[in-house]
């Protein structure tokens, strides 16, 4: 199949998808190109050598990828709709300018959703399938971003969204949480649920803890409002008094440097910011147990990070202090314990336990649960079938 991929984020930037894109060229022979942005996540700013119109057009492992101009997100709401809208706009007029020889299009719907609106104009134009997989809820990301549910710009763009969502011929989603919020919200039917999967270098051999008579407890991923972030510096407050307890942050992103306020003078606790993804198994072995942390938030617990199946793969015991889907993957691993969502004191609480816990057993529970739910040729097995029924079918899969 020729598939045209349509993401605003890719490489360097720090996604998955570009393993898949590179994997669909490799395990079939697919033609893959990618229709993105200048890469500027999670700091907001152009990264060096993308700037001027460097790198527009490139080959990367096998995968064509054009990069259409993008304002950087920077950190305030005005860049950020600059940002989602720039894409948006110059993504549209890049594929009005493509041949109709694309077999499918598959959209790796991250935020904002309006990224979709190149995959819905070459659709319109061409007649081509699109499949949109859906890794972030709209409108619901707008608010953890702090836009009420009851605001106007709510409502406009729950009405965006839902056309958005409506023009996809099929919608694959990362939670299983996501099925019942489409079926409810939009009243929409025949989602699939299409679970991440860690990349390969995560493997309990590789990130096995090398022992240095410490607890080291590790965060990784984005820092921002959503990731609740601080709520693990509290913890770290809370369980000052125990012995060779350190908390390691590994990632950047806009709230960083109040996370670094908030633990000023917390020698336990060790920012080692943003990390490329090859050198990440050797900061997993820093650590006894992994941690993942939202913000409280009914739509928000309904997400399942993609982190969890890293975190699995790795087999590592998970800390959370999350609702919802990831606490009952968890707890359903057997691999870890939860606590509330912004709960720093449970979250303590937890991590008193923990180092009474069998953290082997755990690491094995975590990985075992992994093979069988998350393994990666098993989602690209199902992803590549959807791509080949629905371009087979002309969109009804």
């Amino acid at each position: 199949m020729r598939i045209l991929v349509v993401c605003q984020y890719y490489y360097p930037e720090p996604f998955r998808h570009p393993d898949i894109c590179e994997e669909l060229v490799k395990r079939g022979g697919h033609e893959v190109t990618v229709v993105t942005g200048l890469p500027n996540y999670p700091m907001g700013e152009i990264y060096d050598g993308y700037r001027k119109g460097e790198k527009r057009d490139e080959i990367l492992n096998g995968v064509t990828v054009h990069r259409c101009f993008t304002i950087g997100r920077k950190h305030n709401v005005m860049y950020r709709f600059l940002n989602y809208y720039s894409y948006a706009f110059s993504s549209v007029g890049y594929v009005k300018k493509l041949a109709g020889d694309y077999d499918v299009v598959l959209v790796h719907q991250l935020s904002p959703v309006m990224m979709a609106y190149a995959a819905i104009q070459y659709k319109k134009k061409h007649g081509v399938p699109v499949v949109l997989y859906c890794l972030d809820l709209w409108p619901e990301s707008l608010v953890a971003g702090g836009i009420a549910r009851d605001s106007a710009l709510y409502k406009i763009f729950h009405r965006i969204s839902e056309k958005i969502y409506r023009q996809a011929d099929q919608i694959l989603v990362s939670s299983r949480s996501f099925v019942s919020y489409f079926e409810r919200e939009f009243r929409m039917t025949g989602i699939e649920y299409l679970p991440q999967y860690a990349e390969t270098i995560f493997t309990p051999e590789q990130c096995r803890k090398v022992e240095n008579g410490c607890i080291d407890l590790m965060f990784a991923g984005n820092l921002g409002t959503a990731q609740s972030v601080g709520t693990i510096i509290e913890a770290a407050r809370l369980t000052a008094g125990i012995p060779n307890l350190r908390w390691h942050i590994v990632g950047d992103g806009a709230e960083l440097e109040r996370l670094r306020t908030m633990a000023a003078g917390m020698d336990q606790v060790v920012f080692h910011g943003r990390k490329p993804l090859e050198e990440m198994p050797k900061y997993y072995a820093m650590a006894d147990a992994m941690l993942v942390t939202m913000q409280k938030d009914p739509v928000l617990s309904l997400t399942l990070p993609g982190k969890v199946q890293t975190y699995m793969a790795a087999g590592k015991p998970i800390l959370g202090a999350i609702d919802g889907e990831t606490a009952q993957a968890v707890e359903a691993a057997g691999c870890g314990v939860c606590s509330g969502a912004e709960d720093a004191e449970a979250l303590a609480e937890n991590v008193r336990r923990f180092i009474g816990m069998d953290r082997r057993m755990l690491g094995r529970n975590a990985r075992a649960y992994y093979d069988k739910h998350f393994e990666k040729q098993r989602f690209l097995d199902r992803l590549e079938r959807f791509l080949t029924r629905c371009a087979a079918s002309g969109g009804s899969v």
